[in-house]
């Protein structure tokens, strides 16, 4: 079988590449951590988890293979409008950069345009690119808003994201309710009261 290179593999992702994996591959480190925490990585279960673990793993973190300004260009058009465009409840999934355990929730995600609007479908793509990374939610915010800000140009960016972190509910405190919110304002955003106060109430987080 012809050995399968670290570039196939990232542009593959997930879509079925027969893996050789040799010592040095996630695949070969995976079969050793299920030796370690003293299960059998050849008992019929598990014979092939170590390949599927590598294969989920690249998928959740292609992120890192991803570029924003690709992933926006040539959906940036010219249009005279000048309200404030949200598009909200944008499901996300993202692995803890400190336990690698998911977190998972939504994101709403806000701009005032300044003679330029992108592509709706844009926003979650944008959103999927940093949450397929290791990442902590504060960074994730503020990384999805300061992109918008770059290649769009905005008068402004808001961004808050609701998300639950299976490091608190499966290890830690264990608390399974709780849920954590994090917000990123940027331009107009932060600077008028009055377009933050509309934001969050569009997406029923309104200022108490």
């Amino acid at each position: 079988m012809a050995k399968v290179t670290e570039a196939a593999l990232i542009k593959e992702g997930n879509g079925g590449v027969d893996l050789e994996p040799g010592p040095g591959s996630i695949a070969a480190a995976m079969r050793r951590i299920l030796a370690l925490i003293g299960e059998d990585p050849e008992r019929q279960g598990l014979t092939e988890t170590p390949e599927r673990f590598e294969k989920a793993l690249r998928h959740l973190t292609s992120g890192y293979q991803q570029d924003a300004r690709k992933v926006l260009n040539g959906a940036l058009f010219d249009v005279q409008y000048d309200e404030m465009v949200i598009v909200k409840d944008i499901e996300l999934f993202s692995l803890c950069e400190h336990h690698l355990l998911p977190f998972f929730g939504c994101a709403h995600v806000a701009y005032l345009p300044n003679k330029k609007v992108v592509g709706l479908s844009k926003i979650p793509r944008l959103v999927n690119m940093f949450a397929r990374r290791l990442q902590v939610q504060e960074r994730l915010t503020s990384q999805i808003a300061q992109a918008l800000m770059e290649h769009l140009e905005p008068r402004g960016v808001g961004v808050v994201i609701e998300a639950r972190h299976l490091c608190m509910a499966m290890r830690g405190v264990e608390k399974q309710h709780s849920q954590t919110v994090t917000s990123a304002m940027l331009g107009e955003f932060r600077e008028n009261a009055r377009a933050r106060a509309e934001f969050l109430s569009l997406v029923g987080k309104e200022q108490r």
